[in-house]
C-alpha cells in the first residue's frame, strides 16, 4: 500500500482513469523546466537527434525504424500543443510510456528442440533429436548406471499406477524365486493385464546394503552437500565404525562368492572416491571375472601394484596403440615422399622417444659434468609418471583387473584405509553395495515410479503426452527390463531419456582380448539361476560397444530401436 503513493507508480491492475491522473500530475510537476523533456519519453524528440533504445524495454517494445508501418503511423499523429495543459495530450500520449514495461513473452520452441532439453522443461513440446544410429531389436549393453529415466509414449502409463497389495506380493516373490515372464509382443488392456503390472514390480527391485533410510546411498561421489547435516552417529565413533565395517566386509565377501558360482551375475562397489564393477565370467563378453575401477588415482594404482595386483589401463594402451600407428603412418608417408626428411624423423625422433632420462653421458661430453645439478631418482621417477598424474580422476584412468587377480583385489579393497573417508560429510561410512540378486546382509529397495499426463505443442495443436518416471539406481538389468515391459504395453512405440551417473559411463569400455561371441547356449547354461532374464542375459553377455560413452536417448518405432549416445 505504501508503493502505490509513489509519484508515477502505475501497477497494471489500476483502471485507466487512474493511470491518466498519475500522468497528468507527472507533466504538471516537470513545467518549469522547459529545456528539459517530459518524463518516460511523452514528448517527441528533434529529428536530428538520433533514437535512444530504452534498455529496459523487450523487444516487442522497441523503438521502430524509420521505415516500418507503426514508425510512419506515429509519425501521422499530431504533435503535442507546446506549453499546453496536459489534459490536452493525445491519449496514446499518455498510455504509450505505460505499455513500456510489458513483460517479454516465451520464448517458442522450434521443431528442432532437443528431447534432452525438454526433459528439464515439461512445458516445452516434445521433439525427437536426430538418432545416429541404424533400427535394431536390441539395443547395445549400457553398463553405467542411471539415475533417472523419463519415458515419454502416446499410449497411457495407467497400468503403473497403484498396484494392488497382491501384485506388489507377487512381484517381489517373482524377484526372489528369479521367475522368468513371458509377454506378448503386444497387450490389448495393459491396465488389466495382473501379469504385466507384477512384472513391473519385479523390475523395480535391487538389493542394497547397507541400509540408512535417512541417508541417500547413491551416488557416493560428490554427496558430500547431499548428506551434510544428516545424523550420523558412526562418524565420531571408531567402535561403531569398525561394527559397520565389519559388516560391510561381511556383505562383500557373500556377493563375490556369489558372483564365482555365477549365482549373482555383477555387482557394484560405490565408495566416495571410485566406483567398482565385478562381472562374472561369461559376460561383457570374457570367459573369466572381470573388475572395473573408475576413476582412479596414481596412488591407487602404486598401492594395487604393492599388493601384487595385475591390471591394465585399457583406455591408455588404446592410446598408446593409436598413437603409435599413427607415428608409424607418418614416417611412412615422409620416407615416400623425401628419404632425407624419413632419415632425419627416424634418427630425431624415434631415440628421444625411447632415450633413457637417467643418461647424462652428454654433460661429460661438453664438459659441464660438474656445473649442472643432476635430478635425483625421485625427480626422474616423477617425471616418467607425468602422464599418469595427469589422467587422474578422468575416464583414461580406467583399471582393468581379471582372473584370479580380482579376488585379490576383494581383499586389498576390504583393508585399504582409504576406502572410506576420515572426514566430511561421510566420515566413516562403509561403501554402498548395488546388486541385482539378494546377498547376506543386502536390503531389498525398489525404484521409484511414477506417471506424468501432460498436453504438447505438435505442429500447431496440442496433443496428450504420457510419461513414465523412474528414480534410483537402474543398472542395466533394470533397464533391459523395463523396455521389454513397455515393448508389449505401449505397442512397441516410446522413447525415453536417460540420466547417466557420470563416473560409471567408462564402464562400457571394450576389454581388449575379450571374447567376440560367447555362445550363448554355454551363457545359458553356466548362468541358470543368476537372477536375469534369457533376454537380458544375451544382451549382457555381449562385448560392449559404447566406449566413454552411455546412452542418453532411447527410442523405439515399430518394435526396433533407435538410440544416441
Amino acid at each position: 500500500m505504501a508503493a502505490s503513493a509513489e509519484p508515477g507508480y502505475s501497477p497494471g491492475f489500476k483502471k485507466p482513469p487512474a493511470t491518466l491522473r498519475l500522468k497528468r500530475k507527472r507533466l504538471r510537476r516537470s513545467e518549469p523546466a522547459a529545456a528539459a523533456p517530459p518524463p518516460c519519453g511523452a514528448a517527441l524528440r528533434a529529428p536530428s537527434a538520433p533514437a535512444r533504445r530504452n534498455p529496459f524495454s523487450s523487444l516487442e517494445n522497441a523503438p521502430r525504424a524509420a521505415g516500418t508501418p507503426q514508425a510512419r503511423e506515429r509519425d501521422r499523429r499530431p504533435p503535442p500543443p507546446a506549453g499546453g495543459s496536459p489534459s490536452a495530450a493525445p491519449f496514446w500520449q499518455l498510455l504509450e510510456p505505460v505499455c513500456e514495461d510489458k513483460p517479454a513473452r516465451r520464448a517458442e520452441p522450434t521443431e528442432g528442440t532437443d528431447i534432452l532439453a525438454l526433459a528439464e522443461d515439461p512445458h516445452l513440446p516434445v521433439a525427437v533429436p536426430e538418432v545416429p544410429s541404424s533400427p535394431r531389436h536390441e539395443f547395445p549393453a549400457d553398463w553405467s548406471i542411471k539415475t533417472r529415466l523419463l519415458f515419454v509414449s502416446s499410449q497411457p502409463f495407467t497400468w503403473a499406477e497403484h498396484l494392488k497389495a497382491q501384485e506388489e506380493a507377487q512381484g517381489f516373490a517373482q524377484h526372489c524365486r528369479a521367475t522368468e515372464t513371458n509377454l506378448p509382443q503386444s497387450i490389448q488392456e495393459p491396465k488389466l493385464s495382473t501379469e504385466l503390472r507384477c512384472a513391473f514390480q519385479q523390475s523395480l527391485v535391487y538389493w542394497l546394503h547397507p541400509s540408512l533410510p535417512w541417508l541417500q546411498l547413491f551416488p557416493r561421489i560428490g554427496a558430500d552437500r547431499r548428506i551434510a547435516g544428516k545424523s550420523s552417529p558412526w562418524s565420531e565413533d571408531e567402535a561403531l565404525q569398525q561394527v559397520l565395517m565389519s559388516d560391510w566386509s561381511v556383505s562383500f565377501t557373500s556377493l563375490y562368492n556369489l558372483l564365482k558360482a555365477k549365482l549373482c551375475p555383477y555387482f557394484y562397489v560405490c565408495t566416495y572416491q571410485f566406483t567398482v564393477l565385478f562381472r562374472a565370467a561369461g559376460l561383457a563378453g570374457s570367459d573369466i571375472i572381470t573388475a572395473v575401477i573408475s576413476p582412479t588415482t596414481r596412488g591407487l594404482r602404486e598401492a594395487m601394484r604393492n599388493e601384487g595386483i595385475e591390471f591394465s589401463l585399457p583406455l591408455v594402451e588404446e592410446s598408446r596403440t593409436r598413437k603409435q600407428k599413427n607415428s608409424e603412418e607418418n614416417v611412412e608417408t615422409e620416407v615416400a615422399n623425401s628419404l632425407k626428411v624419413g632419415n632425419s624423423m627416424e634418427d630425431g625422433e624415434g631415440p628421444a622417444l625411447s632415450d633413457d632420462d637417467e643418461s647424462f653421458s652428454w654433460l661429460e661430453e661438453m664438459g659441464v659434468q660438474d656445473k649442472v645439478k643432476k635430478p635425483d631418482a625421485i625427480s626422474i621417477k616423477l617425471h616418467k609418471e607425468k602422464h599418469e598424474v595427469q589422467m587422474d580422476h578422468k575416464p583414461e584412468s580406467l583399471a582393468l583387473v581379471k582372473g584370479t587377480n580380482t579376488f585379490t583385489l576383494l581383499n586389498f579393497l576390504i583393508n585399504c584405509k582409504s576406502l572410506v573417508a576420515v572426514a566430511g560429510p561421510q566420515a566413516g561410512l562403509p561403501p554402498t553395495l548395488l546388486s541385482p540378486v539378494a546377498f547376506r546382509g543386502g536390503t531389498m529397495q525398489t525404484l521409484k515410479a511414477r506417471s506424468i499426463n501432460a498436453k504438447a505443442r505438435v505442429h500447431l495443436a496440442y496433443e496428450d503426452i504420457f510419461s513414465l518416471e523412474i528414480v534410483g539406481p537402474m543398472m542395466p538389468h533394470s533397464l533391459h527390463s523395463l523396455t521389454m515391459l513397455l515393448k508389449a504395453a505401449q505397442r512397441g512405440a516410446f522413447s525415453a531419456v536417460l540420466y547417466t551417473h557420470e563416473p560409471t559411463a567408462v564402464f562400457n569400455t571394450h576389454l581388449g582380448n575379450a571374447s567376440a561371441a560367447l555362445n550363448k547356449e554355454t551363457v545359458h547354461k553356466d548362468h541358470p539361476t543368476c537372477g536375469l532374464h534369457p533376454k537380458t542375459l544375451d544382451q549382457l553377455s555381449q562385448c560392449p560397444t559404447l566406449g566413454k560413452s552411455s546412452i542418453r536417448f532411447l527410442e523405439m518405432k515399430d518394435y526396433a530401436y533407435t538410440w544416441k549416445s
